[in-house]
């Protein structure tokens, strides 16, 4: 790092100031302008926010770590994610925004009724606002302190520095985030990371560049990166078709954990209908059209385009490092190794974007569960809006003291990652199912919630039960999830027919599980529900066949890209189709309205 990549650093640090202060107005009105931006986000900020969010300096790194240890395979480990992000794309984005929550823990009192109501309100707010939210900002922290360690930051302005210092310095970098995000809210958080997402998506493209051009081609590359693998490091489904199918003897994964990834942890994981850092985006958002495009959006962005820079960049850490003994760390060695001045001031500005787009949005998200869940609702109910504004950027101090707290204790990104999978993993089938059939209650979600979150620290924090497989581990962690959660959903009661009717009313699902509701409101449903699933099943077409094709033709795996480019075209225009039906089901002759919603 020479002067003049200080220089761009530090410029690109004032700029992000500078428009969280200049945005603060906008977020001191009420708690809904700062934390869900009065509802106002147009679907190109709000989807490219989503991306930002998932795009810290964690995720090259992570990626990286992915490649070297398991091959491109392992990618579906996140790939396995977009069966869910699809899902929301049709099924929950429009209903999350007729919701008009402030956050997702806010729901459970509009669905469900009681003392049981506001006792998983608190818990799941408490839950994910403290030991969840500040894990991830932890792993976002030790990922930055690993590229300071590795690009030498100290040691370029000659000073030799211990793993203190390293933290301490990132935690100032998470300071001046804070006072952007506590600035401007949400408002501030989204702008920013509009800026933050194109940066460090042009300095991944830059370093896949440079690596590629150093190792004189793609295919010496790829050679090379075989070559130093003891296992299949290219293959994308590392399947044998020797007498039948069957899973590659030297696949970087074994079949259990794919299964487990592609068949089990999208719709067991606590994200199944959306995600709290997304849901805050979509209910931000416009109107209910706004909220699926934004959801689209985010699609395109972090599967089709954001996936093979990093995939690139960590092949090339293979073919060029392969005694590098911690792979995560192959991203900032090539930065270091092959980019020229200025070239690595803005990729170094990328990473600290990355980062800063990510913590300001766990900052932001922590806090809103603090704010409107647990003091808004128990402690102070009746709170001015002005006094829920400052508690929201008091709590946003907390927030941050207690993720710098976790970067202590935290030992390396790809585990963290993996740890945050596990005890999140159990409560996603009820979280579904919520939407769909009124019988759902809040003792069942409750109880998945807990019982999740208790399995995954037994299993991947603690220990006390060892499960070395991981696709094994969620499946044991789900599968005891689902019996508990059924067993006390059936030995306690239904919600009330009065919380159930003014849910319908408000959210008006699809689907046969809210017939007495639509009996009892003579309101139809204003989702097609076996409609949408359709599109679902053309979207994923669409995506996954748009992300292998780019894949295929950039890795030199023709039969790859033109496979995945025919399955992509053929969802397009399986979904273009789809669109020219209505969205809200009609009545046909002979169909009466307790059939509706399907």
């Amino acid at each position: 790092m020479l002067l003049i990549d200080w220089l761009i650093v530090l410029a690109y640090l004032i700029v992000t100031m500078v428009i969280g202060v200049y945005l603060s107005n906008k977020a001191s009105g009420s708690i809904e302008d700062f934390f869900v931006s009065g509802r106002s986000l147009p679907w190109w900020l709000a989807g490219t926010s989503m991306a930002a969010t998932t795009f810290s300096i964690d995720t090259p790194l992570y990626v990286a770590g992915l490649v070297g240890s398991r091959g491109i395979a392992g990618n579906w480990e996140w790939w396995s994610f977009g069966i869910a992000h699809v899902v929301m794309i049709y099924i929950f984005a429009r209903l999350w925004r007729r919701s008009e929550v402030v956050t997702d823990a806010e729901l459970t009192e509009i669905r469900y009724g009681g003392k049981t109501a506001a006792v998983l309100r608190g818990v799941k707010a408490f839950l994910f606002a403290v030991p969840i939210n500040c894990i991830g900002i932890g792993y976002a922290m030790l990922a930055m302190v690993k590229v300071v360690d590795a690009l030498e930051l100290w040691q370029s302005v000659g000073v030799e520095p211990n793993d203190s210092l390293k933290l301490w310095s990132v935690i100032v970098v998470s300071i001046l985030v804070l006072l952007y995000a506590g600035f401007s809210g949400l408002w501030g958080v989204v702008t920013t990371d509009f800026f933050q997402f194109f940066l460090a998506l042009f300095g991944a493209i830059v370093v896949a560049v440079a690596a590629v051009t150093s190792m004189g081609g793609m295919q010496n590359l790829i050679d090379q990166a075989q070559a130093n693998s003891e296992f299949d490091i290219m293959s994308v489904l590392p399947l044998t078709f020797d007498g039948g199918i069957g899973w590659s003897a030297v696949a970087g994964i074994p079949a259990s954990t794919f299964m487990a990834y592609v068949f089990l942890q999208w719709w067991s994981f606590r994200r199944s209908d959306g995600g709290g850092e997304f849901i805050q985006r979509l209910v931000a958002s416009k109107n209910e059209s706004e909220a699926e495009k934004a959801a689209w959006f985010f699609n395109i962005l972090n599967y089709v385009i954001r996936t093979w820079p990093w995939i690139i960049v960590a092949l090339a850490a293979v073919a060029i490092y392969p005694d590098l003994a911690d792979r995560e760390l192959g991203y900032p060695k090539l930065m270091l190794d092959f980019l020229p001045p200025v070239l690595l001031g803005l990729v170094v500005a990328s990473l600290i974007a990355a980062f800063m787009s990510t913590v300001s949005t766990l900052i932001n998200w922590g806090a809103s569960y603090l704010t409107n869940d647990l003091y808004g609702r128990f402690i102070r109910p009746g709170a001015t809006q002005a006094e829920l504004v400052s508690v929201g950027r008091l709590t946003s101090v907390i927030v941050t003291f207690f993720g710098a707290a976790a970067a202590f204790v935290a030992s390396d990104v790809a585990t963290v990652f993996r740890l945050v999978i596990a005890i999140g993993t159990g409560p996603g089938l009820v979280l579904i199912l919520r939407w769909f059939w009124w019988r759902i209650n809040a003792a069942a979600e409750l109880s998945a919630m807990v019982t999740g979150f208790v399995i995954g620290l037994l299993t991947s924090v603690l220990e006390v039960v060892q499960i070395a497989d991981f696709g094994l581990r969620l499946l044991v962690t789900a599968g005891i999830t689902t019996v508990v959660w059924v067993t006390v959903m059936l030995l306690t009661p239904a919600e009330s027919d009065e919380t159930l009717d003014n849910f319908y009313r408000r959210v008006r699902p699809g689907g046969p599980g809210w017939k007495h509701q639509r009996q009892r409101t003579g309101m139809r449903p204003l989702q097609n529900l076996g409609l949408e699933l359709q599109r679902v099943m053309a979207a994923l077409l669409l995506l996954f066949g748009a992300m292998f094709a780019v894949g295929g033709f950039l890795l030199l795996q023709s039969l790859l890209g033109w496979c995945s480019l025919i399955v992509a075209v053929g969802g397009w225009w399986w979904l273009r189709q789809l669109n020219h039906q209505p969205i809200s089901p009609v009545p046909r002759p002979g169909l009466d309205d307790d059939d509706l919603g399907m």
